[in-house]
């Protein structure tokens, strides 16, 4: 799959306890939730975030705790991608089953800035910024089908039910 946007640019270490802070951890409208994404840390964040942006960032993505309200709240804003150096495994699979691609480039996180036109492609690893190409590493067959499915629970219900039919 193929995504496009533009850069929303972080750095090392994003923590989920700033992507989204505890009093907000029970609001469960997405609309809601993806207001107070960074509201405490990077204030303007969720206002400079135009549908289909995308965030590139450093090392260690999504470190602390294991909020599934972050990912949650970061597709519900817009975010249709994050790029970044490495992700903390927890974060990275809560993001990949709820539909959110996650994407490994170190070339890519060292070469963006801020607002940059972005394209990525999942399948490929083919990344570009404002026309230029980076690598990344391309997102497994299983993972892109659960990506493509918009997550895990809609992944798992079609796999039961082709299941389900291949017995009967």
């Amino acid at each position: 799959m193929i995504y496009k946007g533009n850069v929303q640019k972080l750095g090392d270490s994003v923590d989920t306890d700033g992507m989204i802070a505890g009093r907000y951890l029970s609001i469960l409208n997405p609309a809601e939730l993806a207001k107070h994404i960074f509201e405490e840390t990077i204030p303007d964040f969720a206002r400079r975030v135009k549908p289909g942006d995308m965030i590139v960032a450093g090392k260690n993505f999504g470190c602390g705790s294991g909020r599934e309200q972050a990912p949650f709240g970061l597709k519900a804003l817009g975010i249709s991608c994050i790029v970044a150096t490495s992700f903390s495994r927890t974060f990275y699979r809560m993001a990949i089953d709820l539909g959110l691609p996650m994407v490994v480039s170190p070339e890519v996180a060292a070469a963006a800035s801020q607002g940059q036109n972005i394209e990525v492609d999942t399948e490929t690893g083919e990344v570009k910024l404002d026309g230029k190409s980076y690598k990344a590493e391309p997102l497994p067959k299983f993972i892109q089908e659960i990506i493509d499915m918009g997550g895990i629970t809609d992944w798992v219900k079609k796999e039961v039910a082709a299941r389900a039919k291949a017995a009967a």
